[in-house]
């Protein structure tokens, strides 16, 4: 376990604003218990500084510059370095963040914070602290919106789709093959329906590689139809979301 009192913290910090990010740094050099190693304001680009020199701890905001935001490149560093510690921070109260960062699978080395209640150094800190060690953070406001968005999916998954994904999925639902699916929506090319069935098991967290795309496009007609969001796991039983938020063995 590393020494905290005589080693300071090597942190990465990504954030987008350009005011902000120095004074950041700053703040967080003159506790000397941080060292930065690095700043950037992308997700693409804090993976390349890790590949170069990895730190301790990434401080990341959600929202960044870039095509990728703070949970998408959080996602990318942990398949080169599982179980980075993150401390992500955001003034953003978006539903699709909260759904990112449920399905990012984000478990330990965390913590989950809102940016203007925790960026003082000294609140930080412990933080940065707590996800080195393993400890886990996730601030309750936020815990309660993630839920929330959890509770609202689970209701009404057409909500997670595009109109014309919507279309789809209940064409799905009545048994339509792609060809009739694209014949009833003026498609010439039945493939654009295949990439189309795609993004819907994206939406609705189905197994979508080309070896279960059967079994995908069968739950993906099962929820379709039913308007309940029902999740798979590996050994193929299914759950619902109940009223209590946990979840429950699927009665059909």
């Amino acid at each position: 376990m590393m020494d905290m009192a005589s080693s300071p913290l090597q942190v990465l910090i990504v954030e987008d604003n350009p005011r902000l990010r120095p004074a950041l740094r700053q703040g967080l050099d003159a506790t000397r218990a941080v060292q930065v190693i690095a700043t950037c304001d992308s997700g693409e680009e804090a993976l390349e500084l890790c590949l170069r020199r990895p730190p301790e701890v990434i401080l990341m905001d959600v929202q960044l510059a870039g095509a990728m935001n703070g949970i998408e490149a959080a996602v990318a560093i942990r398949r080169e370095f599982p179980r980075m510690p993150i401390v992500f921070y955001s003034i953003q109260d978006d539903d699709d963040y909260y759904r990112q960062f449920r399905r990012a699978g984000v478990l330990t080395h965390f913590a989950y914070v809102r940016k203007s209640n925790y960026l003082l150094p000294e609140m930080l800190l412990p933080l940065l602290r707590d996800a080195v060690e393993g400890r886990s953070f996730i601030d309750p406001d936020i815990a309660d919106r993630v839920q929330e968005v959890q509770r609202k999916d689970a209701n009404d998954p057409m909500a997670l789709l595009e109109p014309n994904e919507r279309q789809v999925a209940r064409m799905l639902a009545q048994g339509l093959t792609n060809e009739q699916i694209a014949a009833r929506l003026g498609f010439r090319d039945k493939r654009t329906i295949s990439r189309v069935n795609g993004q819907i098991y994206a939406a609705w967290d189905l197994k979508h590689s080309s070896a279960d795309e059967k079994v995908a496009r069968t739950r993906a007609a099962l929820i379709a139809r039913t308007g309940i969001l029902i999740h798979w796991d590996d050994e193929g039983n299914a759950y619902t979301l109940n009223q209590k938020d946990e979840w429950e063995p699927w009665q059909p």
